[in-house]
């Protein structure tokens, strides 16, 4: 492979978007497909949108798949368009959605003898990290295999480390990553809501407390769209955190690992979809409990 590899990339959603665009100012010759009509929008003249993704991943070095959920990733591999058949001897498959251990596993089993190179390498950080190549990418395959897609993951991320030598651990070191940030979102609406509902000024907490020990990053990001309601921007679905609370969930359940705060903030996120705030900022979760 040359240093300039070839990608087919398939997921121009919020997420991927942004990141396909970053690889092809990197100068990396990106094709790419998504189920949205609306794809082409995203990304403009800088990438090359197709309607078919076995054509997307036809003939390139690299398929980066970016997309929502597990059932989705099968699909993608083998559904009625799957590209599966399409993947050549000594193509990398670079996983970079966030599907759990068992759905990334359960997908790459089926291609075990078709001389595929899978590398597992979800994200984290957002879009607006994904449109400057600032994200953290949790890697983890054979070492020849991510040494191969290095170059991709240098243009994306701002730091990209190794976290495993199994495909899987990318997705067990990101499960850890979202049970902290959603039981820390999660935290955040209630500490606010809690302020409002003693008659503080939730706006002066949020500004006094971020200067303390009692600060956190998502304390901080969505702490400023807890309090503009529903202004707020939809940088991150709650919907989002509704699917990978339950991977958090799951996957200690196959582990027997008790996970009493993360299994409270699930439910404050299927509460808030339950309530038809699921494609609303998961920010809302300060609305919500604080409803009254």
């Amino acid at each position: 492979m040359s240093t300039l590899l070839s990608v087919g990339f398939l997921g121009l959603g919020a997420m991927g978007a942004p990141m396909a665009l970053t690889l092809a100012r990197a100068g990396f010759p990106v094709r790419g497909f998504d189920v949205s009509p609306r794809a082409k929008e995203h990304v403009g003249d800088a990438v090359e949108v197709l309607d078919d993704p076995r054509e997307a991943a036809t003939g390139v070095d690299v398929v980066v798949v970016m997309v929502a959920t597990g059932a989705q990733l099968q699909d993608v591999l083998f559904g009625e368009r799957g590209i599966a058949e399409e993947l050549g001897e000594g193509t990398v498959l670079l996983v970079m959605a966030t599907v759990g251990p068992q759905a990334l596993e359960a997908g790459t089993q089926g291609l075990e003898g078709r001389g595929v190179r899978v590398v597992d390498a979800p994200v984290s950080g957002g879009t607006a990290r994904a449109a400057t190549g600032d994200l953290l990418v949790m890697v983890s395959g054979a070492e020849a295999d991510v040494a191969a897609v290095r170059p991709l993951l240098d243009a994306m991320a701002a730091n990209a480390p190794v976290v495993g030598p199994r495909v899987g651990d990318g997705q067990r070191f990101k499960v850890v990553n979202q049970l902290l940030c959603g039981v820390h979102i999660a935290v955040a609406g209630e500490a606010l809501a809690l302020a409002d509902s003693m008659g503080l000024d939730p706006a002066q907490c949020l500004e006094v407390l971020s200067t303390g020990a009692a600060t956190s990053f998502m304390f901080e990001d969505r702490g400023p769209r807890m309090l503009q309601g529903e202004e707020a921007e939809v940088r991150s679905a709650l919907d989002i955190f509704v699917k990978d609370m339950g991977l958090v969930t799951d996957a200690a359940r196959a582990v027997e690992q008790p996970v009493p705060l993360a299994s409270a903030a699930e439910q404050l996120y299927v509460r808030g979809r339950r309530e038809g705030h699921g494609r609303h900022d998961d920010s809302v979760v300060f609305d919500i409990l604080r409803s009254r």
